[in-house]
Order: C-alpha cells, then sequence, then structure tokens
C-alpha cells in the first residue's frame, strides 16, 4: 500500500465509504431495510403456518368432535319442531306436554346438572327456584292425570269442525231489516 493509499484511508476510513456511513446516520439505508422488512414478513409467516397446522388426528378423535357439535343445533331445532308440533296436532302435543308434567323430581335435577354443565351455566344459583317448580309440579298430579284422560276423549271422540265462514250460506234478503226496510222506502 503506497503512501497515498495511507493518506485517504486515514483521512476516509481504511476502505470504508465514509460518506455513505455517515448518511446511514440521517436516513435509513433502503436495501438494508427491505432485507429486514423480508425477514420480519417471513418470520410472521411461519409463525401463522406454525400455528394453523392441521394436526392429522385419528377417526374416533374426528367423531367425538362432531358429536360434540351436535347437542347445540339438536336443542334448537327441538324447540323449534316443538312449536311445529304443536300448531300442527295441539292435542297430541298437550298430552306429551301433561306427561313430562309428570317427570320425577331425580330426573328433572339430573337433567338439570346435564345440561348446566355441558354449557356451562350456574345450575346452583338457580337450583332454589328449581326446585320450587318441582314441588309445584308434584302438586298438580291429580289435574294432570284428569287433563290427559279429557284430552285423550278429544282425540277419539272429535267432533267434525265447522264448516269455514264462505261455505256457509247468505242470509236471505227476507231475513235482513235493513234490507226489508230499504226495499220499502223505495216502493
Amino acid at each position: 500500500m503506497g503512501l497515498i493509499d495511507r493518506i485517504f484511508g486515514a483521512i476516509f476510513g481504511g476502505g470504508r465509504n465514509v460518506i455513505v456511513e455517515t448518511a446511514q446516520v440521517f436516513r435509513e439505508n433502503a436495501e438494508n431495510a427491505g432485507v429486514r422488512e423480508a425477514a420480519v414478513k417471513q418470520q410472521a409467516m411461519q409463525q401463522y403456518a406454525a400455528e394453523f397446522m392441521v394436526e392429522r388426528r385419528g377417526w374416533f378423535d374426528r367423531l367425538m368432535d362432531g358429536l360434540n357439535r351436535l347437542p347445540r343445533p339438536f336443542l334448537a331445532f327441538g324447540n323449534i319442531g316443538l312449536f311445529i308440533v304443536a300448531m300442527v296436532d295441539p292435542v297430541w302435543f298437550a298430552s306429551r306436554m301433561q306427561g313430562i308434567a309428570l317427570v320425577p323430581d331425580p330426573l328433572w335435577w339430573l337433567m338439570g346438572a346435564i345440561v348446566s354443565f355441558y354449557f356451562g351455566a350456574r345450575h346452583q344459583a338457580h337450583s332454589q327456584d328449581f326446585q320450587r317448580s318441582i314441588a309445584q309440579t308434584m302438586a298438580r298430579v291429580p289435574t294432570v292425570v284428569e287433563n290427559t284422560r279429557q284430552l285423550e276423549a278429544l282425540q277419539v271422540d272429535a267432533p267434525e269442525p265447522p264448516a269455514p265462514a264462505s261455505a256457509q250460506k247468505a242470509p236471505a234478503p227476507a231475513d235482513n231489516a235493513a234490507l226489508v226496510e230499504w226495499a220499502q222506502q223505495k216502493s
């Protein structure tokens, strides 16, 4: 290395570009910024890929996941179905509801516990109201039995439904006092 190279090296930094390095103090190097940004994006994509990677599970796990998704739709559509049945065949629906009124206390408690634990409800906070309603239900057993007998009698001996209003005969003009009076005034 010659004398001139040593002088320039001492002044300008020995092979480094002093102007570029000095400028990077005040302004970011676009090329280096692009490299850093690409590295950040690549790391984010790897993280997302790891997070959303589908783990391979066996047929039993898939079956259990499918079964766990069924109770809520069954309960929702079952309740809608009860409304439809109540409109289509009210006697059948009422007799079934009378039967439900005779369900014993322990079975209601068991059903309430299963449903509340399954859906995360707070069953214990409402247990006193539940017990009161069960006690009221048991007091209605004789009424329920009588209602069921009457409903079954209605279903067997059901009378013919009344004819629609359009099928009924229109009143004769002689039966209509307003028409008779109008006809008398006109003549």
